[in-house]
């Protein structure tokens, strides 16, 4: 049987909505090889049941293809098009407002709320004059965060790379400052201020923990294997497929 696949070749012809299904597959499964054919039913666009009529070596062939797709490194996207609308990314960060961060901390550690991320970080293009531009004021905008699903993976993978290097940037910088402040504090300590001088150890000590603890998890979501499916042997023995009824395989 010939099958048509609409056979994606980068990161930018594969939407954001398409990888979220696929992370809600490989959650939801611990078979390898469901997620296999869940893989190529999503990425190609075709039923199914259509993937288990394809040939054992073209299908590790489609794995080895997308494998291939994600290990692209795009550079921060600053501006891309959906549909008819033009989008820019945040020309300022340093002058985002408080309610743009907050939105931004719950939504960029999953990509499940990517979508919501995105809505956030770019907006539609008010104004541009050569090269610079600006973007409309930020409103959350659920039509918004809806249509950001649309927008191209590599869009999404670069600013997500990008956001976890400033984060682990400021981070690091933060920890050395406090080390080097208890240093100097205890360095500098007395007999009459050694207990107070220790209560503000301590709480430095703390921070520098909490710091390393919020630096270890924000690296998830850039540090990811995007994609993780392994070829497939034919001898290999079927594994349990005790989520897989809970999917949705159309």
């Amino acid at each position: 049987m010939k099958l048509d696949l609409l056979l994606p070749t980068s990161l930018s012809e594969i939407p954001l909505s398409r990888y979220q299904n696929f992370i809600k597959t490989k959650e939801a499964s611990n078979d390898d090889e469901f997620i296999a054919q869940k893989m190529i039913q999503i990425f190609c666009g075709i039923d199914l049941k259509d993937v288990g009529k394809i040939k054992m070596k073209h299908l590790n062939e489609l794995i080895t293809h997308f494998t291939n797709v994600f290990s692209e490194k795009p550079k921060l996207i600053r501006q891309f098009k959906i549909k008819d609308i033009e989008f820019g990314f945040i020309p300022k960060l340093d002058e985002i407002t408080f309610g743009e961060y907050v939105d931004l901390e719950n939504h960029l550690q999953n990509w499940k709320t990517y979508h919501k991320a995105m809505a956030v970080m770019y907006r539609p293009i008010a104004e541009r004059h050569k090269d610079k531009y600006t973007i409309v004021d930020y409103e959350p905008n659920q039509d918004m965060q809806e249509l950001m699903r649309f927008a191209p993976l590599d869009v999404a993978i670069s600013s997500s790379v990008f956001f976890w290097t400033i984060a682990q940037e400021l981070l690091q910088l933060t920890i050395r400052y406090l080390q080097k402040e208890l240093t100097m504090m205890m360095d500098s300590s007395s007999t009459a201020k050694e207990k107070t001088l220790e209560g503000r150890g301590d709480g430095i000590i703390a921070s520098m923990q909490s710091l390393k603890e919020i630096c270890a998890s924000s690296m998830k979501l850039a540090n990811t294997d995007l994609l993780n499916v392994s070829p497939i042997s034919p001898l290999k023995s079927k594994k349990t497929k005790s989520k897989q009824t809970n999917l949705n395989n159309k």
